[in-house]
Order: structure tokens, then sequence, then C-alpha cells
């Protein structure tokens, strides 16, 4: 067993799916070709070596570099509000929640086990912003896991399409991004291995409860201050690190959106924006045809929709800095200052728990005003 789970730690499985998937390394000398671009090279000092590859394949190369998005917050800002704006508010809340918890369970695991990510050499390395977070589990992975076997689960017994269909695009979803992971460079096969796993484990285990987070909105008026104040702590007691990485400030900006949204979703009540499933679930509700007109509205919701996000996330982070360092007399506002423990935890959770909010409950009043209910 040890043999086998070094062999899919090795740092060569990654390179030779690589090779397969067209992927090289450049030589050292002389000018590339066929397509070379910059990556990274090992190390956590990422900046100090910029590592360039020859693709040979640009089929695998944007298939994967996409499927790599899906696990980013481009994709998570985009796609989660859409699903609550335009598809089911329902499996938007449970998708949210349990997506957070296995978010959190993952980026800690990471810096408790303190796994090095794949050698480079021999791999490459394609994405330079997380080459100094650890590797084990693949929390990439992990959200891919969760959100496309979270959606399988929950509308399997809520919408009428075949099981096998959805099932398979589950798996393929999950697959792709997991593929990606090793295609980029930036885990081993055991990482994501290990996130798929702990993904399932963390599923099966709290799938019984999962009704209940149905009713969380329904609390007690204390129910928004727990809310606020458990992430919170949380995050500002995140594991350090021997060295400055993006884990904790990820984990925070998740955190604080599931913060956000749950807060949200107990508004709702006094606008009501309620979207409680009905007492009868599970129900099987035929799935709309795509019309031109329910695409251009569903496109008109999610357009307004991300434009207001944008504006309060550019908005309330600014606001959030310029408070925190009037507060804490910081005289050189950069990068270093923003990175201090004092700083990034507050203004990354005041900024994505008003996205949160706001995506939950501001953007569907903005929406029933303008009559796109």
């Amino acid at each position: 067993m040890t043999q086998l789970l070094r062999s899919l730690q090795d740092s060569q499985l990654v390179a030779r799916f690589q090779h397969r998937c067209g992927l090289f390394p450049a030589p050292d000398e002389g000018p590339h070709e066929n397509g070379a671009g910059p990556a990274e090279g090992a190390g956590r000092a990422p900046e100090a070596y910029m590592q360039k590859y020859i693709v040979k394949n640009y089929f695998y190369y944007y298939l994967f570099r996409f499927s790599a998005a899906l696990g980013q917050e481009v994709f998570y800002i985009t796609f989660l509000p859409f699903t609550h704006w335009n598809i089911d508010p329902y499996l938007s809340r449970r998708l949210i929640i349990i997506w957070v918890l296995v978010m959190y369970i993952g980026q800690v695991a990471k810096d408790i086990l303190k796994w090095p990510r794949p050698l480079s050499p021999p791999v490459v390395k394609l994405e330079k912003r997380v080459v100094t977070e650890y590797g084990m589990p693949s929390t990439h992975a992990m959200a891919a896991t969760a959100i496309s076997f979270i959606l399988l689960i929950s509308t399997v017994d809520r919408y009428q399409y075949p099981f096998v269909l959805g099932l398979m695009m589950a798996v393929l979803f999950s697959t792709l991004v997991c593929l990606s992971r090793l295609y980029t460079g930036m885990h081993t096969v055991l990482d994501v291995l290990g996130g798929v796993l702990l993904t399932s484990v963390i599923i099966v285990l709290t799938h019984p409860a999962w009704t209940l987070l149905d009713h969380l909105d329904s609390a007690s008026p204390v129910f928004p201050v727990c809310a606020v104040v458990v992430p919170f702590f949380l995050c500002y007691n995140y594991p350090m690190s021997d060295c400055y990485s993006p884990t904790r400030a990820d984990t925070t900006t998740i955190v604080a959106a599931g913060a956000g949204v749950t807060i949200g979703f107990w508004l709702n009540h006094f606008f009501q924006l309620t979207s409680k499933p009905a007492h009868s679930l599970p129900a099987a509700h035929s799935i709309l045809p795509l019309t031109p007109e329910a695409l251009l509205l569903g496109l008109t919701r999610f357009t307004v929709g991300i434009l207001l996000i944008l504006l309060v996330r550019e908005l309330v982070q600014s606001l959030s800095l310029q408070a925190l360092y009037s507060w804490f007399k910081v005289v050189t506002r950069g990068k270093e200052a923003r990175r201090r423990l004092e700083i990034e935890v507050p203004y990354k959770f005041v900024t994505y728990t008003s996205v949160g909010i706001c995506a939950t409950t501001v953007v569907p009043m903005l929406h029933r005003l303008l009559g796109l209910l």
C-alpha cells in the first residue's frame, strides 16, 4: 500500500500525463516553438523562475485550461448566482452551504498536511498564483465533485430527467476538472484522488442533514449573528503557514460568501423572497423548455445581477480597506499590507459577505422591481 501511495504521488506520473497530452517543457536555451508560453518553476517563490513550455496539442491545452477555470473564483461568482437567479434558489442554498463546508475542510487540510505540489522539473506548472500553496488534497477536485454530485442528488427527485444522463454529466464535469489539475501540473494523482475521496465521505456523512439546510433561515433572530461570528472566527484562526500563500485569503472569500448567502436567505423572509421547497417534496417537475424568451430573460437577470455584484464587491472592498488602513495606521498601503492577518481576513470577509447578501437578497429585489421575476 505504501508503495502504491508513493507511486501515485510521483511527479513523473504527472509529467507523463502532460507528455501524453502534448505538453512539454521547453529547452533551456534558445527560443521555443510550437506555441510555447510561460509557466512557473518549483519552490515557494514562483516569481524567481519563469518556466517555458511547448504545446503540441492545442485541443487538450484549451480543454484543460478551461476545465481548470471551472474551479476558480470566476466560475463560482457566475455559476452559483446564476443557479439562484435562473434555476432554483432551493438548489443553490444546498449547493453553496455544502460547497463552503467542503472547501473549508479541504483548505485547512492542505495547511495541516503540508504535502508539496509536484516537482518542477519534470512537471510543467501552468498556474502561478497558487504555486505556493500545498497540494493535498486538491480543492479543485473537491469543489468539482461536490458541485456536480450535490446537484445530481438534489435534483433527481425534484426534476424529471434521465438519471443516467445526469450521472454522466456529473462524472464528465468532475473528471475534466480533476484531469486539468494534472495537466496544469498543480497536483499529483494522489492529491486528486484524495480530494475526490474526502468529498465523497463528506457528502455521505452530511446527506442525512441536508433537509435541515432548507429551514436554516427560519431559525431564531440570533441566527444571523452566529452566521457571521462563527465563520469569521474560523477564518481569523486559520492554520498558520510557513510563508504567505493565498490559501487563507481564498478560504476567507469562500466562507464569507457562504455566510452572506445564509444571512441573505434569512433576510428574504422579510421581503417575501423566500425559497422554501414545497411541503410535498420530493416532487418531480418538468424542466421548462429553453425558449428564446426564457433565454433572454435569464441572460437579462444574470447581466443585471452580476453587474451589481461586481459593483458591490469593488465598493465594499475599497471602503473596508481604507477603514482598516486608518484603524491600524498603515502607512505603506501595498500588497504586503493587504496580506497582514488583521487586514486580509476582515476586508475579505466583509467584502464577500456583502457579495453573498447582495446575490441572494438585493439582486432578487432588483429583479422584482424591474419585472424580471
